[in-house]
């Protein structure tokens, strides 16, 4: 029997034969997703701990990493450096979808004034990959390749509601559900109920969960084989603007142009 080698940090269902597996390449990646907001700078030490290796090789990672120019250290602390963002530029400039669905953005700014994003699901995560409209002053700061957790955001409830329910009691089993704002949902069962919601009637809705006084309408892109791509969505102030009024200015362009994008991607 062959071999293979599967991790919890790839996409779901992956596997891998163990003679192409290189264990350097991913400890080496796993140094640089362990820097965070709550761990912007690390000494050798705690890089380790948070990577499950030793100090020493926590160290010789964190040193090949500095000379490679993607760490800087003062001779104690390590942390990132701009050179890390190659690595997601290089996706954004090379990937298909973030190139194709570009035009299409245009046509939903156009058609509801306001900003429209295309993102996809990595991990627990919306990864905005496409966007299109004037920049709105938000803390979140949601821009090209920004990592928000799915959950706080109608794209990533809605690809989160459309994935194999087996996988998503998998995924809220173990998924601490973070508070945002006060209107968050981070309660397993009301999100439950929620995603319910969301599954049937096919597009989503979310209002004050990551940003107060904006809301976020997203529908599913569905490539030609039927298979879900990622999401297509706007965001908004809220205004003096119903929920329902929203949905029924924004929903018929979202919906009308993810159906024209299908035979593309």
């Amino acid at each position: 029997m062959t071999s293979v080698v599967s991790s919890p940090k790839v996409a779901p269902g992956a596997t891998l034969d163990k003679r192409d597996w290189i264990a350097g390449l991913e400890k080496g990646l796993s140094i640089i997703e362990a820097f965070d907001d709550a761990n912007p700078r690390m000494t050798a030490s705690q890089a380790g701990v948070r990577c499950d290796m030793t100090r020493t090789a926590a160290r010789r990672y964190l040193l090949t990493l500095t000379y490679l120019g993607y760490v800087a250290t003062d001779g104690k602390m390590f942390w990132l450096t701009p050179r890390v963002l190659r690595l997601g530029q290089s996706y954004l400039e090379s990937a298909r979808l973030p190139r194709i669905v570009q035009p299409f953005l245009q046509r939903v700014t156009s058609g509801t004034q306001e900003i429209a994003y295309v993102s996809v699901m990595d991990g627990d995560d919306v990864v905005y990959i496409a966007r299109n409209g004037s920049t709105r002053a938000m803390n979140t700061g949601v821009v090209l390749g920004s990592r928000v957790q799915a959950q706080v955001t109608a794209a990533g409830m809605l690809m989160l509601a459309m994935r194999d329910p087996e996988w998503l009691e998998n995924w809220l089993a173990h998924h601490e559900l973070k508070a945002y704002t006060s209107y968050t949902i981070n309660n397993k069962d009301r999100l439950r109920i929620e995603l319910a919601r969301i599954r049937q009637r096919g597009w989503a809705i979310s209002e004050q969960q990551l940003e107060l006084t904006y809301r976020g309408v997203a529908v599913p892109l569905i490539d030609r084989k039927g298979d879900l791509v990622g999401a297509l969505n706007v965001t908004m102030p809220m205004g003096h603007e119903s929920s329902e009024d929203a949905a029924s200015r924004v929903l018929p362009v979202l919906m009308e142009t993810a159906r024209a994008m299908r035979n593309l991607i």
